[in-house]
């Protein structure tokens, strides 16, 4: 079996809530107890990238996430990130050819009793395993090709072009 590399960036899914008076902070990344309370038992390798919410990613945060990419043996990505700005890192990954990368994030803090972080990582899990080379978004229950995908903020969910 082939270790996956998971990269996580922050956003939503490494989200803390302090109380309800309070604004978020993206905490250290939560990926590791999730997959361990799913009981993953496919190898894998946690890296974490960055603890930045998707807005504030800048063009050297991507180029960070790249270079992170390159600087691994791993051939199947599984990176988890804000949904805000998924497509632009989606699109700075585009000259990665030899790899299959599947971004996933959540719409509500894995912290939270009631979220998507779980089902969403555990697709990517699958989605990076099953699929040829290529980058791919994972979210709301559906596998896209990353370069013909965009968040529609009305409906809350990624749709294809």
């Amino acid at each position: 079996m082939n270790e996956i590399l998971i990269l996580t960036t922050g956003g939503t899914i490494d989200k803390v809530y302090f109380d309800a008076k309070s604004s978020y902070q993206v905490g250290s990344s939560i990926v590791g107890k999730l997959l361990e309370q799913a009981e993953v038992k496919h190898p894998f390798k946690i890296v974490e990238v960055l603890q930045k919410d998707s807005l504030e990613l800048t063009d050297e945060d991507r180029t960070t996430i790249c270079n992170t990419i390159l600087n691994h043996p791993h051939r199947q990505i599984v990176i988890t990130h804000g949904t805000d700005s998924m497509t632009d890192t989606a699109m700075s990954l585009a000259g990665l050819k030899d790899r299959t990368i599947v971004l996933t994030g959540s719409l509500a803090p894995a912290r939270f009793a009631m979220t998507d972080a779980m089902f969403n990582i555990g697709m990517a899990i699958a989605t990076v395993q099953s699929k040829e080379t290529g980058i791919y978004i994972c979210m709301n229950g559906s596998v896209l090709h990353a370069n013909n995908v965009h968040k529609d903020p009305a409906r809350n969910a990624f749709i294809a072009d």
